[in-house]
């Protein structure tokens, strides 16, 4: 599947590409960022240069670099990976450059990947898992449509704590009542 290119207001997105590297090692380094989203595994420089440099032409995901105000850079990245195409679903996951964080990229970016999934592929689900001690991007999350649906209860490590995960789901015609608002 070849991999789009979607154009918002404030933002692009592209496929992750070779030179996204120094970028997404800067942040898969961030400690916050690795609290926020329950990321323990620690990743070696070779990983993310191999990982940037293979996963536009990956199977069953699509992988695309936030980029905005007309410049390349890459600014984080969101994933709609383990796309269903039987049972018309598939996961959603963002990350953000610590710089980057809380300027609209990821809302937008959200916004661009849910047309793509729902329009493009014609997905019917889209979900995500949030950790319990990310309340601004649960607020987020549901301020775009998504519900929670459950609680993993003690699924993620929070340093020597345990947090819960919530389940968030969209569905395709809560997409589009929401795209009349």
């Amino acid at each position: 599947m070849k991999k789009p290119s979607l154009e918002g207001e404030m933002i692009r997105l592209r496929p992750v590409r070779a030179d996204d590297a120094d970028a997404m090692w800067e942040m898969v380094q961030d400690p916050e960022g690795a609290r926020m989203t329950g990321t323990t595994t620690v990743f070696s420089r070779a990983q993310i240069d191999d990982w940037c440099s293979t996963i536009a032409d990956a199977d069953g995901r699509i992988d695309l670099a936030i980029t905005a105000n007309g410049s390349d850079e890459y600014l984080g990245e969101i994933v709609l990976n383990e796309i269903d195409d039987v049972v018309r679903s598939g996961n959603l996951r963002l990350v953000m450059r610590p710089g980057y964080r809380g300027r609209g990229y990821g809302t937008e970016a959200i916004q661009l990947m849910l047309g793509l999934a729902f329009d493009g592929l014609g997905l019917h689900r889209v979900e995500m898992d949030v950790l319990s001690i990310n309340p601004r991007a649960r607020s987020l999350y549901e301020n775009l449509g998504f519900r929670v649906e459950g609680r993993l209860r003690d699924a993620y490590r929070d340093g020597e704590r345990w947090c819960d995960s919530l389940v968030m789901g969209l569905l395709e015609d809560e997409f589009r009542a929401s795209q009349l608002d």
